[in-house]
């Protein structure tokens, strides 16, 4: 869901408000934590991350998408696994220093 690209599109091209973009995002990230939360809650290899207790490129993916969700201020609270498991991930040095606001180029 790291869309700026699109969401740039959205507003520049065609148009649609502020208030319209932010509906439109928030709409694709309630199906797709909708469908994920759903799929995780009673998996039974989740664990501390997606797949059991050690981090694989399934929270590498999730990391993010949690992350641009509370950027755009998306209530979470529908979604408590899958919150858990990025919280859980972001106690971990090496999500720590990939979180963007660490990058070198990050907009300050």
């Amino acid at each position: 869901m790291k869309n700026l690209r699109v969401l740039r599109y959205l507003k520049n091209s065609l148009g649609v408000s502020e208030d319209q973009k932010a509906e439109w995002y928030r709409h694709w990230v309630d199906v797709g934590f909708g469908a994920l939360e759903a799929r995780l809650k009673d998996e039974r290899r989740v664990g501390e991350f997606v797949f059991g207790g050690t981090p694989t490129l399934a929270d590498i993916c999730l990391v993010p998408q949690v992350w641009n969700a509370q950027r755009f201020k998306i209530p979470l609270d529908d979604y408590p696994t899958v919150v858990r498991l990025a919280d859980n991930a972001m106690r971990l040095d090496a999500f720590k220093k990939a979180e963007p606001a660490n990058q070198p180029d990050a907009e300050q």
